[in-house]
């Protein structure tokens, strides 16, 4: 193949880390080789090609220096959340590190920020400087909250609720073992998935998310009297232990007045808030136990985050053989011309979805898939846990042991804690 005609496969990661990025990587850098594509690695995600940094943006990837490194946790490119897509100028110096790099396809690893910036990218290059940028999009997130085929995950997430749930169960022991209760921020910006799956296979002892919300604003009272009530709930049942799981999605549906410890609200370079800067678990701490103090319950409360600790895991079996197969689809999805999808397993088949069905008609930006709370593993999950629900109420005998446990009459219990199961689904 001559020098003119050679075809050069960029490859980058942007957003946060999620288990098997190196396998996708590893496989379309091997897929690419071996059809005699050059293959270049950019570090940092679209940082460094906005900047316009030709010399430190890339490194030419073959295959003896990727075989070996599906298995490995983080990513050998690194990532960043830096946005292109705020100026035309960050757009147009992507485009243009590119080209001067010799680069004829790019394929992107991340999240629903990285789709949209890739279909961005694509577009301003076709657009605004008449240059044929083929893009490919792997989906990545162990928040499992992108526009997949039903059933079908995002990479990362089966490692991440895995990983996950050996914690949330070594907790729970600790709580058992301890006489506490812990309150367990889990990593999930917008939908619930890896809080639910994490609760549900651990066998945690109440899990909420926002999606089961009806209302937004969400108020902080309500958040904190339904894990009072559950509390509650299983003192009237003897124990005085358990292991609650937040997801974090949840803080952007508070109402932020509420949140009246924080002295400011920052944001990411999407507009998401930065969650790590809103101690969510302390806030959640103090307020249930305001809450069981002022109803004369005395209990230990540890806060606690997962989330970190489960980006950069090893992966397990599934996302290694998952990331090896959506590399190689990805890659073959470019070698037959295709351009502006992201790729998708369905039916043990190929299933590109085009950037443009991937958007939501009111944000513009890349939809997001929400936990169904109509979906009988949500409603199999909510089964097991142990939270107030109307039949509790309903029933004279449970409603006089909780409103003993709680210090009131059961006329008092009602009024303080009915308006619970009416406001979630």
């Amino acid at each position: 193949m001559s020098e003119a005609s050679k075809k050069t496969l960029a490859v980058l990661c942007g957003g946060g880390p999620a288990p098997g990025m190196n396998g996708v990587i590893s496989a379309l850098t091997i897929a690419a080789r071996r059809a005699d594509w050059g293959v270049l690695g950019v570090y940092d995600g679209f940082s460094r090609l906005a900047r316009g940094e030709k010399e430190k943006a890339a490194v030419p990837l073959e295959i003896g220096a990727v075989s070996r490194i599906h298995r490995d946790g983080g990513s050998v490119l690194r990532t960043a959340r830096f946005n292109p897509t705020k100026s035309e100028e960050d757009l147009r110096r992507v485009v243009d590190t590119l080209v001067a790099l010799g680069v004829t396809h790019l394929a992107t690893i991340g999240g629903d920020d990285t789709a949209y910036s890739a279909s961005r990218v694509a577009a301003f290059a076709r657009e605004k400087l008449g240059i044929t940028l083929n893009v490919v999009h792997v989906p990545k997130t162990i928040d499992n909250d992108l526009p997949l085929p039903e059933g079908v995950p995002t990479f990362g997430f089966e490692t991440a609720r895995s990983v996950g749930t050996e914690l949330v169960a070594n907790l729970m022991e600790d709580a058992r073992t301890t006489g506490r209760w812990y309150l367990v921020v889990a990593m999930g910006r917008t939908a619930g998935h890896l809080t639910l799956g994490m609760a549900k296979s651990s066998g945690a002892t109440v899990a909420l998310i926002p999606e089961e919300f009806r209302d937004k604003p969400v108020r902080l009272k309500l958040v904190v009297d339904i894990l009072v009530g559950s509390i509650i709930k299983r003192l009237a049942a003897g124990k005085g232990h358990g292991v609650a799981l937040v997801a974090e999605g949840l803080l952007d549906r508070l109402n932020l007045e509420d949140l009246s410890s924080c002295d400011s609200v920052e944001r990411d370079e999407h507009g998401h808030v930065r969650y790590a800067e809103i101690q969510f678990g302390d806030i959640l701490r103090s307020e249930v136990g305001k809450a069981l103090r002022e109803l004369g319950i005395k209990m230990t409360l540890v806060s606690k985050e997962i989330g970190y600790e489960v980006r950069c895991a090893p992966p397990v079996a599934f996302d290694v053989e998952y990331t090896r197969n959506l590399g190689y689809a990805a890659f073959e999805f470019l070698e037959n011309g295709g351009s502006g999808a992201m790729i998708t397993l369905r039916d043990n088949q190929v299933a590109p979805l085009p950037f443009e069905e991937m958007l939501d008609a009111a944000t513009g930006k890349t939809q997001v898939r929400l936990v169904k709370v109509d979906s009988i593993q949500y409603r199999i999950a909510r089964q097991y846990m142990i939270r107030i629900e109307k039949r509790d109420l309903e029933a004279r005998h449970r409603l006089e042991q909780m409103a003993m446990a709680a210090r009131l009459t059961p006329d008092a219990f009602l009024e303080r804690f009915s308006y619970i199961t009416d406001a979630v689904y």
